[in-house]
This record gives C-alpha cells, structure tokens and sequence, in this order.
C-alpha cells in the first residue's frame, strides 16, 4: 500500500448511458478548427488538424455547473462531439462536450507566439454529458447549441474536415492513446461569448443531452 504525502485526488469520470459503471478520464485532446466554417471565421484555411489539451480535472459532468472562469472578459462556448477511447484503443463510445474558451487570453497568445494553456485548459473548462457506448448513431447528425434558448450554433456532424477515425489516427501519431483518453473533435461556426448565469444547451442527434448554467463567483 502506498504512503501517500497527502490524499490523492479521485479520478475524474463521466457517466455512461444505461450503465452503474463510470468512464474513468485520463487525459483530454482537443481539435482546433475542424469545421470549415469555424475556421473560416477564426480566419484559416483548411489544415492539417492540431491539438491542444485539457487536464483531465477539467471535466465537469452529472449535470454540475461550472463556475465562471477568473482573468476573462470574453469567454466562449465551442459545442463538440467528444470520442471516448475505450479498453482496446478504438473509440468506444461518444459525448456532447463543450469547449470553454477565454478568447482574450486566446488571443493574446497567438499574437505573441504563445501556448494557449490558460486559454483552453483551465478548472472546468470541458463541460460533458453521459457517454454512449458503441457506434456514432448518426455520422450525419445535427450538432447545436443555445445560449438562454437562443440558437447559436448549427451544423452537422459530417461538415467535419476530419473525420474521428482520422482524428484517432492523427493522434496516435504524436501519443500513445489509451483508454480513459478523450478527444474533443472541434466545433461549428457560431461560436460567441457567454456570461455569468447564461444558460448553455448543447445537442448532438442520437446522443445524451449536455445542459449547464454559468455560475458567478
């Protein structure tokens, strides 16, 4: 038995649809602009895809509500479908997940030539609903979001430049992927700045809902 200096932290999890057992998170890739529109209006071209990471921590799920980040007057809601990698390395199951950004800090950073850490990886800054398990139900189906019932973004599943199966291939060749990975897959055009106490919705066809309320500190 080990003699920890202090209690560790428990593992991070996300639900699974129809089951006791939880996913246990090990680390979280995230896609940049893997939607044609959303790159264009972030101002790129189409691309190889790149990543970026969030800490496994950053999860928030089981209907909790995150707090609005500190050190940001412009934070925005990426609506995605997440890829759950499962027991034999392949994608074993799906998720509607959010990608919280500090646009401000974002910003900054790229004019400076700087990671985007604070910008993408701070506490709870993935928001995810319930995996389900086995195959995408809908390689097609509709992604959306609304902030206090307003639609905000809109598209589809195959407006994807890359597919998850190239994502998965795509990273397995800068890490060694394994299970309890999850891979947040980028996001639609319509992305914008959310504030204390808006409420956000996101949708994907086929799979659990994900809805959380900004909490002011």
């Amino acid at each position: 038995m080990t003699d920890w200096l202090f209690s560790p932290a428990p593992t991070p999890s996300l639900p699974v649809t129809g089951q006791t057992a939880r996913f246990p998170v090990r680390r979280i890739l995230c896609v940049g602009q893997n939607y044609a529109g959303h790159a264009r209006e972030m101002g790129h071209a189409r691309a190889e895809p790149f990543f970026f990471s969030k800490p496994a921590d950053a999860v928030v799920t089981d209907g909790a509500d995150p707090l609005f980040p500190t050190a940001t007057a412009n934070l925005h809601h990426e609506v995605e479908l997440v890829c759950a990698i499962g027991e034999d390395g392949g994608i074993a199951g799906w998720a509607v997940g959010c990608d919280l950004t500090r646009r401000d800090l974002q910003a900054a950073a790229k004019e400076k030539g700087r990671p985007w850490d604070a910008a993408k990886g701070f506490d709870q800054s993935a928001p995810c609903g319930a995996i389900t398990l086995g195959a995408l139900p809908d390689p097609a189906a509709p992604i959306a979001l609304t902030v206090n019932g307003e639609a905000r973004q809109s598209g589809r599943l195959d407006d994807m430049v890359w597919n998850p199966e190239e994502i998965l291939a795509k990273a397995r060749e800068l890490w060694d992927v394994r299970p309890g990975d999850l891979i947040f897959t980028g996001t639609p055009e319509g992305v914008g700045p959310v504030q204390p106490g808006d409420r956000i919705e996101a949708t994907i066809g086929g799979l659990a809902p994900l809805a959380f309320t900004l909490r002011p500190r």
